[in-house]
C-alpha cells in the first residue's frame, strides 16, 4: 500500500515569471509540476490543490508517493566528487587552518 502524506508538508515556493507574466507555483518533491496564476496567493493555492490531486492519483494507482522533504531522514553524511587538483588545494587549505577536510567543507557550506 501507499503511504499517504499531508500535501501542506511538501516544500512549496511562488516565483514571478517574467516570460509568462504570472506568478508560478512549483513544490521540490513534485518538480515536474507548476501552476501559474496572476496573484501569488492564487498560485500558492493552485500548486497545493495539484499536489494533493497528483498524491491521490498515485495512491489510486499504487505507486510510490514522495514524502515531503522535511519528514525525510537525514544520515548527515554526503559523498562529493572532485577534481583531484581541487581535492589536494582543499586539503591544503585545511592543514594551513589547523582543520580536517570536513571542518573546512562544513564551514564553506554553512557560509554559503
Amino acid at each position: 500500500m501507499t503511504e499517504r502524506y499531508d500535501p501542506r508538508h511538501y516544500a512549496y515556493r511562488v516565483l514571478w515569471s517574467p516570460e509568462d507574466d504570472e506568478f508560478v507555483g512549483l513544490c521540490a518533491e513534485f518538480p515536474s509540476l507548476s501552476w501559474m496564476a496572476a496573484d501569488q496567493t492564487e498560485a500558492l493555492v493552485g500548486i497545493r490543490a495539484l499536489v494533493a490531486d497528483t498524491i491521490d492519483d498515485l495512491a489510486v494507482n499504487g505507486e510510490p508517493v514522495p514524502p515531503p522533504l522535511a519528514e525525510r531522514s537525514y544520515s548527515g553524511k554526503f559523498l562529493v566528487r572532485t577534481s583531484a587538483e581541487l581535492h589536494a588545494r582543499l586539503v591544503r587549505e585545511a592543514a594551513e587552518m589547523n582543520v580536517s577536510l570536513n571542518q573546512l567543507a562544513n564551514q564553506r557550506l554553512a557560509a554559503s
